[in-house]
């Protein structure tokens, strides 16, 4: 459930930060890539990739559409770094579609029992 609210909370201020750059020759096209992306991350589709391209676009909003709030930023993007490596979660379409992962450590490798 953590990880579902953590791509919702990225989702919205990806919706956020697409909404500060109206003024913007591209606002459509900023527009429609924040919605794209706030829908895979909140149903959990293509969350690794998602959440990369997320990471992507914060950053290009900072330096292109002169974004003022900086530690906004820098925390949106260290939010989708950690559902890169967290991946989609249980609660998510890609769970439901490629099944959950099993790790699997090296052979001779025993996992701390304590």
């Amino acid at each position: 459930m953590a990880l579902l609210i953590l791509r919702i909370s990225l989702a919205a201020a990806i919706v956020e930060t697409g909404c500060y750059g109206r003024n913007s020759s591209f606002a459509p096209v900023i527009l429609l890539a924040s919605a794209v992306q706030s829908v895979l991350l909140g149903l959990g589709l293509l969350t690794p990739i998602a959440s990369m391209a997320a990471c992507v676009f914060e950053l290009a909003s900072l330096f292109t559409a002169g974004h003022s709030d900086e530690h906004f930023i820098a925390l949106s993007c260290l939010n989708a770094v950690a559902i890169t490596f967290l991946g989609p979660g249980a609660y998510s379409c890609d769970a439901r579609l490629f099944g959950r992962r099993e790790i699997v450590l090296p052979s001779g490798v025993r996992p701390d029992r304590s």
